[in-house]
């Protein structure tokens, strides 16, 4: 996947911005960076979102923009030359992609139809835009057309908030979606810079779903394992689950066979996206063991209260 495809994906919520004026870009976009979304896709629409784009590359340089509502290849130009990463359309012009694909930018053209998807991914484009997602059939209708095209990959906007966001990413196949539910027009009028970084973490949270998904107990061989199990079914009438290097008591508790990392066990956090998650909390600090990685599993550095803290895709 393109680097640029990979980090929108690895955020996975991109805000949709109309500036209204130059002043408000810095402000805007630090407190997105401080709710954890720092990337955003600039719409065209207004007089200022060039100098907008500008401003924001030399000020802060985390953030990761591309352009959004580009129509033409003289604004697919302008918003290169000010620093644009990639550049989304609302709908798919063939002579606007190849020059912005000729330039080796990630180019999202606007589609709906399967026609349209097809022709766009023949030119060599990665991810296409749906748009508008909710008013054309939302994610069944992508299934449908995912079925048939079988490498398409989408980013989705239109109709998309906090209510039906698992929805969308919850497909494989949808790289990320782009809504303005965080940054809301009036919002940013106001210069409500807090009140947005507070809708952006509570966005991520939804996006990443933690929960708690077991709790491993460390035992010394396979009887006590075995015992302790056991025990807990017993009290508790939990189903015995036994298991190659473990035996589960119910689904939420883990007797393991052997002693594994942690001084008394694991803690495992079920996650709704395991590479998002690694990369939001990445952001944060938060080292991971890669000698540990699975294709749906990772354990972080580290212990807490003698445990290891384990993700697991949910």
């Amino acid at each position: 996947m393109n680097p640029i495809s990979e980090t929108i994906s690895n955020i996975g919520i991109i805000p949709v911005i109309a500036f209204n004026s130059v002043e408000e870009a810095i402000p805007l976009c630090r407190a997105l960076v401080a709710g954890g979304l720092p990337a955003a896709e600039v719409t065209f629409r207004t007089a200022c979102a060039e100098e907008c784009i500008k401003i924001i590359n030399r000020e802060v340089p985390e953030m990761l923009l591309g352009a959004g509502t580009v129509l033409t290849v003289d604004q697919a130009d302008r918003a290169m030359a000010a620093g644009a990463k990639f550049i989304v359309a609302p709908g798919y012009d063939p002579k606007v992609v190849q020059h912005v694909m000729g330039k080796g930018v990630l180019m999202m053209p606007g589609t709906t139809t399967a026609g349209e998807m097809q022709q766009a991914m023949n030119q060599g484009c990665e991810v296409l835009k749906f748009f508008p997602a909710e008013a054309n059939g939302g994610v069944a209708m992508l299934k449908n057309i995912g079925a048939a095209l079988k490498t398409a990959k989408w980013m989705c906007t239109g109709g998309i908030n906090a209510k039906n966001v698992n929805d969308y990413l919850g497909y494989e196949r949808i790289v990320a979606v782009g809504g303005t539910w965080m940054c809301k027009s009036d919002m940013i009028k106001a210069g409500k810079w807090e009140e947005i970084t507070a809708i952006c973490k509570e966005a991520v949270r939804t996006m990443l779903g933690f929960s708690l998904a077991h709790v491993g107990i460390n035992c010394e061989n396979e009887g006590e394992a075995e015992q302790t199990a056991r025990g807990l079914c017993t009290l508790f009438g939990f189903d015995y689950r036994p298991g190659s290097s473990s035996i589960f008591a119910g689904g939420t508790v883990e007797c393991m066979k052997a002693p594994y990392l942690g001084k008394n066990g694991h803690i495992a956090i079920g996650t709704n996206h395991l590479e998002r998650a690694v990369y939001h909390l990445g952001r944060q600090g938060v080292e991971f063991d890669q000698t540990t990685r699975k294709p749906k599993a990772i354990y972080l550095k580290g212990e807490v209260g003698g445990f290891a803290i384990h993700l697991v895709q949910k």
